[in-house]
């Protein structure tokens, strides 16, 4: 099993997607955000679908949409690659899906809550919202003030399973990826 599993997560257009590119650039393995498949798959299905917010308030079944991104997220956690490699770095993590529903006011069983109980990370990366940096595109539906909610429902969910996330401080994306690997303790 994987001696570290590492999340780095937060809201749309802070820098995610930039730090885990580097972090394989590097040499580490990235397992990518799920929810992209998800959604793609979703438009695939609906031709009529339009997100216009967040997909998991756009789609026909939300609850469905959410128990995939769960399932997905369970899967990573558990693949055999992550048991082989001594660090794992996951986009995004399984509380993540509690927060964006519990953000867009959505309803979920124990089954969401325990996977969060079940599958435990060892450290998590919260990225802030960032102005400067910010745009909205095919895959980035929300507003700038969304993206704060965003934060802050992360945090609080993170928080209420047990999580201490470490803020990932603004800067290029060398800075943030060296402040991630000296928090996880790799010489850099």
């Amino acid at each position: 099993m994987a001696k570290h599993k590492i999340v780095i997560t937060g809201g749309p257009s802070t820098g995610k997607t930039s730090i885990i590119k580097k972090l394989e650039e590097k040499g580490f393995f990235c397992f990518p955000e799920f929810i992209r498949s998800v959604t793609q798959a979703a438009k695939d299905r609906d031709n009529s679908i339009e997100i216009v917010s967040n997909p998991i308030v756009s789609v026909a079944d939300p609850y469905n949409f959410n128990m995939q991104l769960l399932k997905g997220r369970i899967h990573q956690y558990k693949d055999q690659i992550a048991d082989e490699k001594e660090i794992v770095f996951y986009d995004r993590g399984i509380p993540d899906v509690l927060a964006y529903m519990d953000l867009f006011k959505q309803t979920y069983d124990e089954t969401f809550i325990n996977a969060c109980k079940d599958y435990i990370y060892d450290k998590v990366f919260l990225l802030p919202p960032w102005k400067e940096i910010y745009i909205s595109d095919d895959e980035r539906y929300e507003s700038f003030e969304e993206a704060q909610q965003i934060h802050q429902h992360l945090l609080e969910t993170y928080s209420k399973f047990g999580y201490n996330c470490i803020e990932v401080p603004f800067g290029n994306v060398k800075e943030r990826s060296t402040f991630i690997l000296q928090h996880v303790n790799i010489r850099v």
